[in-house]
């Protein structure tokens, strides 16, 4: 009698404690027999469904379906399919997924369907939330790359070549880290454009961006002009003056021409990127400033390490990312595209209608430009203002250029000493192009002529600028 007592009370004491958890949970429960009957509904899914539990218990969830009093019910599924059914419901403006789970005897046979209930009203929000937040980055992301192609355009930087294209994704990229750059390449490929991307893509782009050609200021007044100095450091300073790198202060420092500094400076300038601190002539003591140090160079500064021309600690402490800006040689594909700019550019500014005529524009893409862009923009310019006719010609083009027309491997070579076959054949298509668009200009008839498409010309005359 007193095992009975004692399994009895242990039975009310599990009853107790599953009521309890059930009771608690805040996910719906909703159980049902086999034949459809309601046995089971906890306070959650009261909330969730607006039911009082009395209303339901005892009930048929068929009955149910068919006088409307639910559109539709997990529990009714599951007893159908023998299998676990999820159903989303919209109920009084909250959406609720139901998940319904058979349960069978040792026979297999269906006993109860339980259906288990979540508001997802919250969750939902919070995925349409993400989503349009995405959208909106997604959004942002494109006007920020349309602002950078602006950028791009009115900087003159002209990307077309892979190896230009490639520069500029990486200056992009260096912007978001606050490391020193060198960037190296000949005298006039653009190496100033360059670093004002990558101070532009930087954290510093609110800050100061502050120049300084290293071989214009004379070698007597590069450290002070640098560094600063105080009053009465040496004659003729009767106030204190500060120097480049404090008026640089949260923004960036360009050092144009870097292997052109004098032995003291290269000192001062290597011990600021070790400690980030300044000491002005006749200063006492020092101070911190935030700048990012970002050279450049022409020359081979390796070359002057090994000559003693240039400190071997400076050179690894402003080599930490190099850039190299190809020449203009190297970038064939972009030969164009800056011609057509520039001749527009000086054409606008002074005030004319000029543009290249085929056969100088031949004799231009045959030059190898040595001064690069900024003999191109020069030579734009000479153009603009001496031609008579709105079309530049040959005759129009100096005698450098004009004569090296013919291809220095005899009549009709194709080739050019640094041109890649990519280049030749771009060159070939070109020039052919150029040709039948002289005495054709329907797209269909040039396509037929040729044997392509005439997507395939549209796409060739857009790339080659001939529409």
């Amino acid at each position: 009698m007193r095992n009975m007592d004692r399994n009895q009370q242990a039975i009310e004491e599990l009853n107790r404690e599953l009521n309890a958890i059930i009771n608690s949970s805040s996910d719906g429960l909703f159980v049902c027999r086999a034949d459809g009957t309601v046995i089971r509904v906890n306070p959650a899914s009261e909330r969730m469904h607006h039911i009082k539990a009395e209303e339901v218990l005892g009930r048929n969830i068929f009955a149910m379906v068919e006088e409307g009093f639910i559109d539709r019910s997990a529990a009714l599924e599951t007893i159908r399919s023998r299998k676990q059914v999820s159903v989303l419901q919209n109920h009084r403006g909250r959406k609720l997924m139901s998940t319904g789970t058979p349960v069978f005897d040792e026979e297999g046979e269906l006993v109860l369907a339980v259906v288990t209930v979540r508001d997802v009203t919250e969750i939902d929000q919070l995925q349409r939330s993400i989503e349009e937040e995405e959208t909106r980055s997604s959004q942002f992301r494109e006007q920020m790359l349309a602002m950078q192609q602006l950028e791009l355009e009115s900087r003159q930087i002209i990307a077309r070549s892979p190896i230009m294209v490639q520069l500029l994704q990486q200056a992009v990229r260096v912007g978001g880290v606050d490391s020193t750059v060198l960037i190296l390449g000949e005298s006039g490929v653009g190496k100033g454009l360059v670093t004002d991307m990558i101070h532009s893509h930087s954290r510093r782009a609110q800050g100061p961006m502050i120049r300084i050609n290293c071989g214009a200021i004379p070698e007597t007044l590069i450290e002070s002009e640098l560094f600063g100095y105080e009053k009465g450091a040496f004659t003729g300073a009767t106030r204190a003056k500060p120097g480049y790198f404090e008026l640089a202060d949260g923004g960036t420092l360009f050092l144009d021409e870097v292997a052109e500094l004098p032995a003291a400076s290269q000192v001062k300038l290597l011990r600021f990127l070790e400690d980030g601190r300044i000491s002005r002539l006749g200063a006492t003591s020092g101070s911190a400033v935030d700048v990012r140090v970002m050279a450049a160079t022409h020359r081979n500064l390796e070359k002057m390490v090994a000559e003693e021309q240039f400190r071997l600690d400076l050179f690894y402490r402003l080599n930490v990312i190099p850039l190299t800006v190809p020449p203009l040689r190297e970038r064939h594909d972009c030969l164009l595209p800056l011609l057509h700019h520039y001749i527009a550019h000086f054409s606008q500014h002074i005030g004319v209608n000029r543009r290249l005529g085929r056969a100088a524009a031949d004799a231009l893409l045959a030059y190898d430009y040595p001064g690069n862009v900024r003999e191109l923009m020069n030579l734009c310019e000479r153009l603009v203002v001496m031609s008579e006719t709105e079309v530049i010609g040959e005759a129009d083009l100096p005698t450098t250029i004009s004569q090296q027309v013919e291809p220095p491997f005899g009549q009709g070579s194709l080739w050019r000493p640094g041109q890649t076959l990519t280049q030749v054949v771009a060159e070939v298509e070109r020039r052919v192009l150029g040709e039948i668009c002289e005495h054709y200009s329907n797209q269909n008839e040039i396509a037929a002529l040729l044997g392509v498409n005439q997507s395939t010309i549209a796409r060739k005359l857009k790339k080659y600028q001939l529409l």
